[in-house]
């Protein structure tokens, strides 16, 4: 390689969760913490438990309910706890907010409720890369035929650009494609109809391009500045531009498909195929937390200097959520939690907890 003439620049090395374990006592706030709670979110895991997890689900049904000294005792004597920090010198990352948008919407298309909110394309075909090199576990990948050829799949503004003649199944219509693209950020809502009935949308499937920050494009161009870059803040620039919203939408070239959920369905549903508890799950990249698995998380409430420490438990994921110490924390349903969820952008810690005896997951650094 010295005497080569034009050597390859050397890849970086892939980021990796370092864990190190510490006392209950060094997490931020644990003392004060309401456990029960975050026993109660654990519990809606448990109903699908990750194999590391079964043990300590079948102890987690035997606390009594509510019981906040029997809550503190389990997962102090049950888990270990591990601080996470990146293999790229981070110890604290990024933390944002999501939450259930509730949308007006209808069956049927009229002149109002026009934007359609699509299912799964008939012709998407998703590869599982993992079937190829295990080393690439977790990762699909998206297109669709041509010929014989597998060429990647349409992008948003192609998508859009097709209009009924896209194929796929249109589950609903809403009239105010700003609250479409946010409901696809958020992954999941619900579609409100005439008559005051809702159904709940669940993510499905995404188109397999990569997400882009609408607020990132925005503030790239001079149109805002990066304070005002909240969801608010885009949706009033929205209103303010029509004329610019098209090309703003289609900077994001990732599209998310959805399914109607089932109507006992308590809430919606995360990756970990589990329903989402409002201010107590959160959305992780799973190369580094495993679904289901506790985390403690220390940061600020949006807009504010006041901690938010608590238990919580990762049940989703997000295209957007990249990184070890990354978290989007979900805030419930309609505009109250809309409004938290949109301005929450917090500096944060990650604690994971994980069932003694078990050896730690796969994406560990040294």
């Amino acid at each position: 390689m010295a005497g080569c003439p034009q050597c390859p620049p050397l890849k970086p090395a892939p980021e990796t969760a370092r864990y190190q374990e510490v006392a209950f006592d060094a997490l931020p706030g644990w003392k004060d913490a309401a456990l029960a709670p975050s026993l109660r979110a654990l519990l809606v895991t448990c109903g699908r438990p990750p194999t590391p997890l079964l043990v300590a689900c079948e102890l987690a049904a035997m606390v009594p309910a509510d019981d906040e000294a029997a809550a503190r005792r389990f997962f102090e004597e049950r888990f270990s706890v591990y601080s996470m920090t990146s293999s790229l010198g981070a110890e604290s990352g990024m933390i944002t907010g999501y939450y259930e948008p509730i949308l007006e919407g209808s069956r049927t298309a009229d002149a109002e409720r026009r934007y359609p909110v699509f299912g799964v394309p008939q012709d998407l075909i998703v590869v599982d890369l993992a079937s190829v090199n295990p080393d690439v576990r977790g990762m699909r990948l998206r297109g669709r035929l041509e010929g014989r050829r597998l060429v990647p799949y349409y992008s948003r503004g192609e998508i859009d650009s097709r209009g009924a003649a896209f194929p796929a199944p249109v589950i609903a219509w809403v009239s105010d494609p700003v609250e479409l693209f946010f409901l696809q950020i958020q992954g999941s809502g619900q579609i409100r109809l005439a008559d005051g009935n809702r159904f709940r949308i669940g993510y499905a499937d995404q188109n397999g391009h990569p997400f882009r920050s609408m607020g990132r494009y925005l503030i790239d161009r001079g149109e805002m500045p990066l304070e005002q870059a909240s969801m608010q803040g885009i949706k009033a620039w929205a209103q303010a531009n029509p004329d610019k919203l098209r090309d703003a939408l289609n900077a994001n070239p990732s599209y998310v498909f959805f399914r109607e959920l089932q109507p006992a369905e308590e809430g919606p549903i995360g990756a970990a195929n589990v329903p989402l508890t409002p201010e107590y799950s959160i959305a992780v990249d799973r190369r580094f937390v495993p679904l289901g698995a506790p985390v403690y998380l220390a940061t600020t409430y949006p807009l504010s200097e006041n901690p938010l420490e608590k238990l919580v438990v990762a049940q989703d994921v997000g295209g957007a959520i990249r990184g070890a110490i990354r978290a989007d924390f979900y805030w419930g349903s309609g505009p109250e939690a809309g409004a938290q969820a949109g301005r929450m952008r917090q500096q944060g810690k990650m604690w994971l907890l994980w069932p003694r005896g078990e050896p730690l997951p796969r994406g560990a650094g040294d």
